[in-house]
């Protein structure tokens, strides 16, 4: 029988927390890595409200990654350059498995990293720390897609998580898994900020439900151009299903006066379109409505996301 694999989390947030509380439960070995300054008073357990069972389990802390089997990324992408400060050796890290939204940070952390070590993941979850080492997983699902470039490693956690009450999936194209999520997670993000508005006043309203529907065909026009097998009414159909009173984390972090991850979320989309020739107006009129509903300066961010 083989040794319980070693597990450590770069990002104690909602899905950091979320998976770190889900794997110490299974009995698995699980280092939360925090800021120096944190690490003195961080709790010493992980207290998890969820769906799928209360719980409270002990947990390592430390201000560095140790020497892993699995670091899981869950840091905001744009805390991410600064948090690889914590990671000062990769080459004692077996696998990495980055949970941001976004495309962009796989790129980053090969380069980084190594090609081989970084195994492309995403998940798709609403889930919040209320405060450090407190988790509440809000939505009814947790749905965990891994490249099948991991299965030899991860299949085991995959198969606990799953007995847990996650979705859990292998899947063999990159690119597909990557913009699957992206084509879902952008026009709820982008729709959802500007008003401040849940899944079901977006639906339920006109306006905003033809703005949703036109940003999700034109990410599954952008995604299908870099590669991705993409179906946009599909995904339009699945968002009419989601309950009512979700919220996108863009949408929390603009409430709270942070930084929303606008460059990682709608820059693959505005960047790809560049490229590709593709129209993408609805998707453009929403990420000014983000900046606006925001306060960012537009020539400071726009060069960004268009260059």
């Amino acid at each position: 029988m083989s040794s319980p694999l070693r597990h450590a989390i770069l990002g104690a947030g909602g899905v950091g927390g979320l998976i770190g509380a889900s794997l110490a439960r299974s009995g698995a070995t699980v280092t939360l890595v925090v800021r120096p300054e944190s690490l003195a008073e961080y709790p010493e357990k992980l207290r998890l409200e969820s769906a799928f069972g209360n719980v409270s389990v002990p947990v390592l802390r430390a201000s560095e990654v140790p020497p892993t089997d699995v670091l899981w990324i869950a840091v905001k992408a744009t805390q991410l350059e600064p948090a690889l400060g914590a990671l000062t050796n990769p080459e004692s890290v077996r696998a990495i498995v980055p949970l941001l939204n976004g495309v962009d940070h796989l790129a980053l952390l090969r380069s980084k990293c190594g090609v081989e070590r970084v195994i492309a993941a995403t998940i798709a979850v609403e889930s919040e720390r209320v405060a450090p080492g407190h988790i509440v997983h809000r939505s009814p699902f947790a749905r965990l897609s891994v490249s099948s470039a991991g299965r030899s490693l991860l299949g085991g956690t995959i198969d606990e998580l799953q007995r847990q009450g996650f979705e859990c999936r292998f899947v063999d194209d990159e690119p597909t898994l990557m913009w699957s999520k992206l084509v879902f997670l952008a026009p709820l993000a982008l729709t959802s900020t500007p008003g401040d508005l849940t899944t079901g006043q977006i639906t339920s309203d006109p306006e905003w439900r033809q703005q949703l529907e036109a940003c999700v065909r034109e990410t599954a026009a952008v995604g299908t151009a870099e590669g991705a097998r993409v179906d946009a009414e599909a995904v339009i159909t699945g968002i009419m299903k989601m309950p009512g009173n979700m919220r996108s984390s863009m949408q929390k972090d603009v409430a709270q006066g942070r930084t929303p991850e606008l460059d990682a979320i709608a820059g693959p989309i505005l960047r790809g379109a560049r490229r590709h020739g593709i129209e993408v107006p609805a998707t453009k009129r929403l990420v000014a409505a983000v900046e606006q509903r925001a306060g960012l300066v537009k020539s400071r961010l726009a060069p960004r996301l268009s260059s």
